[in-house]
């Protein structure tokens, strides 16, 4: 007989009985204020096309690399998981029998995140009373594949359902918005925006660094071999974005390495980054020169900038040879932001109309670097616990090591920065609990009182983020 799955409502609140009271109070206060999802990566064509989700697999299984990694880590080939290849095909496999091979392993979850995530959505999305293991996953499989074939499990009935004011997906700079805009011209309420990426044409290492400065050139008229062309078509592409409701631009470079080269010597360097002779060495300096580049051009237009440095992106070089980016295999490295930032932070550190939210995989530098940056330069704010911190205990550490040196208000919130699209309420649920445990551990010991936490819990909950990303 199946085990019960039941949801304790004190779940990863303090076991000591006054912290907990604390914790549940402030809960109950945030718990129900509206999702603010300000950088994430689902598909903007599930709300434009509104249509079903094919499968329980391909809406579960599929778009979250942090469930297929760990199945991978097991010896379970992509190819059995019907993962996407880099060429656009995939392997013939029965999506059942997909999802059959997930729950024979979804021990392997216990203790992670993700087994919070997904048995949330589980209980609270589809009603589901019974743990998912082997002999439950034709259970699970039909019940959530018959409640997508109905219109209130629609990508637009979930968003309204799951309380979103306001998400936004993420996209390159040569992206033609096609998507958002039928969303706009649809009448639906629902506010999707996205965030400009322009990884693909800054990174001359990126693998389709060239394709996308053509796309760039055809996409603004502007010969975007010239550097000055260059630059001009990259404010016409922020333009753009912004006129469809962006606020935000994303950059998710391997370090936090600026640099601030003369217009010559900049010119110089992308004349040879477009060529096949240049060195990892230059690669970097163009991508650093471009970091201070994209500050100059948020002062002008007022879009927020979000650095993502300090992730070895597609370490696994099989797997990014056949199926490409983003399919579990980007792990943390050490990163450096004291002198990485300093060129940037000497030219705008002080002006007023730069914004910049700060993330790290590198949890070594939050109190030695990260807090003291923050707690002293106004442009820079702290993006929370990220990627592989999303987690309950890394949002304690974050906590507990920035919070004496940027305080709270340094700090933008929560986002969720995903695929999938059914985890969000999960995951705004986890970092609404958290920051109560730590707010209540402070009320606890007279830190802060009982006042101070009901309108930080608001903040930390929903307030921030609509701050920090002018939403």
């Amino acid at each position: 007989m199946a085990s019960q799955l039941h949801l304790h409502p004190d779940r990863l609140f303090s076991s000591n009985p006054v912290e907990r009271d604390i914790a549940r109070t402030l809960y109950n206060d945030v718990k129900d204020l509206p999702i603010v999802s300000p950088h994430g990566h689902t598909d903007p064509a599930w709300f434009a096309l509104n249509e079903p989700f094919a499968n329980p697999t391909d809406l579960l299984i599929k778009p979250d690399h942090y469930v297929y990694r760990m199945l991978y880590s097991q010896g379970i080939r992509l190819d059995e998981l019907g993962i996407w290849r880099k060429d656009g095909s995939c392997s013939d496999v029965d999506p059942r029998e997909v999802w059959r091979t997930f729950a024979k392993y979804f021990y392997l979850f216990k203790g992670t995140p993700s087994s919070f995530w997904l048995n949330y959505v589980f209980v609270n999305t589809f009603g589901i009373e019974v743990k998912l293991d082997e002999s439950t996953a034709d259970h699970y499989y039909d019940i959530i594949n018959n409640a997508l074939k109905r219109p209130e499990f629609l990508p637009r009935a979930l968003f309204e359902q799951y309380n979103i004011e306001v998400i936004a997906t993420t996209e390159c700079a040569t992206d033609e918005l096609s998507y958002h805009q039928q969303i706009l011209d649809s009448g639906w309420k629902g506010k999707v925006i996205s965030a400009f990426r322009p990884d693909a044409v800054i990174d001359p290492e990126h693998e389709k660094f060239a394709t996308k400065l053509a796309k760039l050139s055809a996409l603004t008229d502007l010969d975007c071999t010239d550097y000055d062309n260059y630059l001009a078509a990259l404010r016409q592409r922020r333009a753009f974005f912004k006129t469809m409701g962006v606020t935000s631009t994303d950059h998710g470079h391997p370090t936090a390495a600026t640099a601030d080269l003369s217009h010559s010597e900049a010119k110089t360097l992308f004349a040879k980054v477009q060529s096949s002779h240049f060195t990892a060495d230059e690669a970097e300096l163009f991508r650093a020169h471009m970091l201070t580049v994209m500050a100059e051009m948020s002062i002008e237009d007022g879009l927020v900038m979000q650095i993502h440095p300090g992730a070895y992106r597609n370490h696994n070089k099989s797997v990014f040879e056949v199926y490409g980016r983003d399919k579990g295999a980007d792990v943390p490295s050490p990163t450096e932001y004291i002198q990485a930032l300093k060129p940037l932070l000497d030219k705008f550190g002080n002006n007023p109309n730069l914004n910049i939210i700060l993330f790290t995989l590198d949890e070594t530098v939050y109190s030695r670097e990260l807090a003291p940056l923050a707690g002293h330069y106004p442009c820079l704010k702290l993006g929370p616990s990220w990627w592989f911190h999303d987690s309950p205990e890394g949002m304690i550490r974050f906590r507990r090591q920035t919070t004496e040196t940027a305080g709270f208000y340094n700090t933008v919130g929560f986002n969720d920065d995903t695929r999938a699209f059914l985890s969000i309420p999960a995951r705004h649920d986890l970092a609404r609990r958290m920051d109560c445990v730590y707010l209540a551990e402070l009320v606890a010991r007279h830190y802060i009182d009982m006042d101070e936490a009901h309108g930080l819990a608001k903040d930390l909950a929903y307030n921030l983020a609509k701050r920090a990303y002018n939403l």
